[in-house]
């Protein structure tokens, strides 16, 4: 279905998708194996946030678990069957021409019938000495991803809001004892989480204190340094985990004006991953209000697939 664009000889591509994490993989498997002409365009590796994930538990077909670079690299190579272009760049900006999306790179420009945006979302980040050397042994950005590894350790979470209260209870089932750091004196958490919080006899909560730095060797995360809002003092917290659920922040610096975004920078889409302009469709964690597993990243990602099927089909 891929047109020839004579003016400058290049390929117009049928979809190009933007991220290679889950949604985008699994939409360049089922775009590619119907035999639309399908790139995919990623500024690192392919696998997204999946590939600092030391192993996936909660994904259907892998009981014991399996190794997130693994995983991804089996994606991967099961849409190369079926002919998928990878090609690695910075995404600048999207713009719309109708019936033709342009998408703007750090090398050039190509022209595509539609377009599957699966940028994604990352953590906040504390921007504190060890944090990223740590992460992955011992730094956790993910109670639901990561927590089952904490049987019977000491572990903290670092946030005051729903999130990290939810995780702080959810840590229970497995940790021996949960810290919750927190830098103000109260919670911004909803009254009913913040009564099981404190009802939770494994929950310790640190008022007034932030995390100033994590430490630890080559076995991983071994402490924290806290320092106190108030007096500036410091002191050691041993942990053998810390999860920061301080919020995350989508990938979309580059759609300012392109589609429709809610206040939290994410795109707003409905049910079929349809975004405000026609053509333009969004999948996985960059989505307004979805649980970020890789299940459902999956799972968005076949829909929007499905839907630049649809699209391209009543084009013709």
């Amino acid at each position: 279905m891929a047109e020839q664009n004579d003016k400058d000889n290049k390929t117009r591509y049928d979809v190009v998708i933007i991220g290679g994490g889950p949604a985008g993989l699994t939409a360049g498997l089922y775009c590619s194996r119907a035999r639309l002409k399908t790139l995919l365009v990623e500024k690192m590796l392919l696998g997204g946030q999946v590939m600092t994930t030391t192993e996936v538990e909660n994904y259907p077909g892998f009981p014991g678990g399996i190794a997130g670079p693994e995983l991804m690299e089996r994606m991967q190579e099961h849409c190369q069957e079926f002919g998928l272009e990878v090609q690695t760049a910075q995404v600048e900006k999207v713009e719309n021409d109708g019936a033709v999306k342009k998408v703007v790179l750090d090398s050039g420009v190509i022209e595509s019938r539609s377009v599957i945006i699966a940028s994604g979302a990352q953590p906040r980040k504390l921007g504190v000495p060890g944090e990223q050397e740590l992460t992955g042994r011992g730094v956790s950005y993910c109670a639901t991803c990561d927590g089952a590894f904490y049987r019977n350790m000491t572990v903290a979470i670092n946030g005051g809001g729903d999130t990290a209260v939810e995780e702080a209870l959810f840590l229970t089932r497995f940790a021996s004892k949960v810290y919750l750091i927190h830098r103000r004196d109260q919670l911004r958490a909803v009254s009913v989480l913040q009564e099981r919080l404190h009802a939770n006899d494994k929950i310790e909560v640190i008022w007034n204190s932030v995390i100033e730095s994590c430490e630890g060797d080559n076995s991983g995360l071994t402490h924290l340094v806290l320092k106190d809002v108030n007096t500036g003092s410091t002191s050691k917290l041993e942990v053998q985990g810390v999860f920061i659920a301080i919020g995350v922040e989508p990938k979309t610096g580059f759609l300012h004006g392109t589609v429709d975004l809610d206040d939290g920078g994410y795109i707003v889409t409905d049910m079929q991953c349809r975004t405000s302009v026609p053509g333009i469709f969004a999948a996985g964690d960059v989505r307004q209000g979805v649980l970020k597993q890789i299940a459902t990243a999956v799972g968005a990602g076949a829909t929007a697939a499905y839907e630049v099927e649809r699209y391209l089909a009543d084009l013709e």
